[in-house]
């Protein structure tokens, strides 16, 4: 998202943006991700949705994108390591132009996520990133209806970002 004026309207039939950043290392993050993506694919809206892996995704993604989902399991009290290697490489290049960027974070650990949480938002406060929904937070063995708050997440951000109201 370049700095220019948030306000003025999109030309007709340009699509908006999603990008999906996600790690997961034994499937219940992704699973959590798969439910939001799935939801945010079927928002009938003039969307175009990226998803990418931690150690795919580029500063170049990120200011492709009008909005962005961020998935990671928790780590010892903090985001994962491949999460964090993202953040590291887009940072600098994306500092300037990506500021009030729209985002929602999925977070899954098995006994904590609070410090994981934290250090998500650490990092997007100083890139002023704007988080628009609560984040998803999973403690333990992923239930249906945790599925069903990820479709809605899911669902919400990309009817938002589609719309242009985040």
């Amino acid at each position: 998202m370049e700095s220019s004026d948030p306000d003025s309207p999109r030309p007709s039939g340009t699509a908006r943006h999603l990008l999906v950043v996600v790690h997961s290392r034994r499937g219940a993050t992704a699973a959590l991700c798969d439910a939001a993506l799935k939801a945010a694919a079927a928002v009938p809206a003039d969307l175009e949705i990226r998803r990418r892996g931690a150690f795919d995704a580029h500063a170049e993604d990120v200011r492709w994108a009008d909005g962005v989902l961020l998935a990671t399991p928790a780590h010892f009290g903090y985001m994962s390591g491949a999460l964090k290697d993202f953040f590291e490489r887009i940072y600098h290049p994306c500092l300037e132009h990506t500021v009030g960027l729209p985002y929602a974070l999925i977070v899954k650990g098995d006994t904590d996520v609070d410090g994981a949480r934290a250090s998500v938002e650490r990092i997007t406060t100083g890139l002023r990133w704007r988080q628009v929904l609560p984040p998803l937070l999973v403690v333990g063995d992923v239930a249906p209806d945790q599925v069903s708050e990820a479709t809605s997440l899911g669902e919400t951000l990309a009817a938002g970002v589609a719309e242009g109201i985040f």
